[in-house]
This record gives structure tokens, C-alpha cells and sequence, in this order.
């Protein structure tokens, strides 16, 4: 069975994220990027089946600018054969992401795709949903456990009132939640092997897909500063507060 897995270049989680002076964005300039953390658990989750022996190849992909090639590289090291990069310079918004893994899909046909539930940098949760619709499969979201077995998969899905146990036919697109797995650390020796395997760079223009956004973010702002705690003399207080100055009864 081979699987392809979708992976995101994003801004560190560990970096404090800093808003551009106009508004437009957040600081990516000199800025450390890391592959998206529900990404990475997509790729452990990959090299897990591969290695128990349900997986026979492991395809990356990843869409941005070049500077996505030590993404791929960083998957490949984890354990995934080979990497596709779809070259641009285009800040790519989640259909259009979509469309281009709709593309690489019926090129490399594979029977499962495994992709993090979002990406911590916009927080859309929207890519593996879209994708879904657009090949027509079944679809998991936020599972935290994946057994393929034949032509079809039991997954478990994290839920608000707890969990959700479905049986989908393959192939499928499913989205990794933070307890699917925890990601192995990368060794000096994959990393020196990873550089080995073949990565293929692509153009969007080459796919037949048009990654011109279609949102326009009009302003980005810091949270308001949590103001001090005051003491309240009774619950009355209190409910006056609530009612008058927050408004929220």
C-alpha cells in the first residue's frame, strides 16, 4: 500500500510569534520554521504502518516556497522514501493546497493520505476536509489511532464528548490528532541518508492548478493584555460586574 502524506513549513512552535509593524502578518524574516507538528505525527504515523509492514512506500509532499525542501528532507529522515515539492511563491490557502494534492493524487494513486489535522500557523482545519470533497473518498478527521487492514481502516476520532470509532473504505484521506502517536527523534545518520532520496520540484503551472489566494486578510493583531484580577467584596458584586461592565448576562 502506498501512502502520501502532506506536510506544512511553519514557524517554530517554541519561537514567540512576532506581528509585522503593518499589520499584514506575522514576522517570518530570520525566523527559526520547523515541519508542523500534526504533520510530523502524519509522517510517524506513515513510517509506523511501513515498518509493521501495511506500507510499502511512503510519498512527501509539501507546497511553498524551496526553502520547503528541508521540510521534506526532515519527513524523509523520519523514514519517507521519496519527496514532491510544488515550487511557489504564493501564499497557498487551503483549497488551493487541496487542488494541488488532488493533482499529485491521481498522478502517484495512492491508497491512503494521512495529513495533520491543521497547521498551527493559521489554525484552518480545513486542507484534509476539502481534499476529501474533491476526490470524493471517505474521510476521517482528528483520529488518534489507525489500523488499515485490507480495504478498508478502523479509526478512532478524538470528539468533545470523547470517542468515535469508524470503519472507512480505502482509499481515504484521515487527519492525525495530537494522540495519534509521538513523533521519534531524527538521528544524524537518516538526516546524512534522507539527502540521498530522491526529492522531485514541481510547479503548480505544471499540475494545472491555480494557487491565486482568494481570501485577502485585511488586518492581524496581538491578543489584548489580560488585565489584573480585582477583589469583589460579594457574589451580588460579582453579578453586577458580570451584567454591567463584562456583559456577558
Amino acid at each position: 500500500m502506498k501512502v502520501l502524506v502532506g506536510v506544512k513549513r511553519v514557524v517554530d512552535p517554541n519561537v514567540k510569534v512576532r506581528v509585522k509593524a503593518d499589520g499584514s502578518g506575522v514576522e517570518t524574516a530570520n525566523i527559526k520554521m520547523a515541519i508542523n507538528p500534526f504533520c510530523e505525527i502524519a509522517v510517524e504515523q506513515a513510517v509506523r504502518m511501513k515498518e509493521a509492514g501495511l506500507v510499502t512506500e511512503i510519498v512527501v509532499v509539501s507546497v511553498g516556497l524551496p526553502q520547503c525542501q528541508e521540510t521534506i528532507r526532515t519527513a524523509m529522515a523520519m523514514g519517507a522514501d521519496r519527496g514532491i515539492l510544488v515550487d511557489t511563491d504564493v501564499d497557498v490557502q487551503p483549497l488551493a493546497v487541496a487542488k494541488v494534492m488532488q493533482a499529485i493524487i491521481a498522478k502517484e494513486n495512492p491508497q491512503l493520505v494521512i495529513m495533520g489535522k491543521q497547521a498551527v500557523d493559521n489554525d484552518c482545519n480545513q486542507t484534509g476536509q476539502m481534499l476529501s470533497a474533491l476526490l470524493g473518498w471517505p474521510q476521517a478527521a482528528f483520529c488518534s489511532k489507525i489500523e488499515p487492514a485490507g480495504d478498508h481502516a478502523e479509526v478512532t476520532r478524538e470528539m468533545d464528548g470523547g470517542l468515535e470509532k469508524l470503519t472507512i473504505k480505502l482509499p481515504a484521506v484521515v487527519t492525525a490528532d495530537l494522540r495519534l502517536n509521538e513523533p521519534r527523534y531524527v538521528t544524524l545518520p537518516n538526516i546524512m541518508k534522507a539527502k540521498k532520496k530522491p526529492l522531485e520540484v514541481i510547479k503548480p503551472d505544471a499540475l494545472g492548478v491555480d494557487v491565486a489566494p482568494r481570501l485577502i486578510t485585511l488586518k492581524v493583531v496581538e491578543p489584548a493584555k489580560r488585565g489584573s484580577g480585582v477583589k469583589l467584596a460579594d457574589v451580588a458584586e460579582l453579578v453586577s460586574k458580570l451584567k454591567n461592565e463584562a456583559k456577558v448576562i
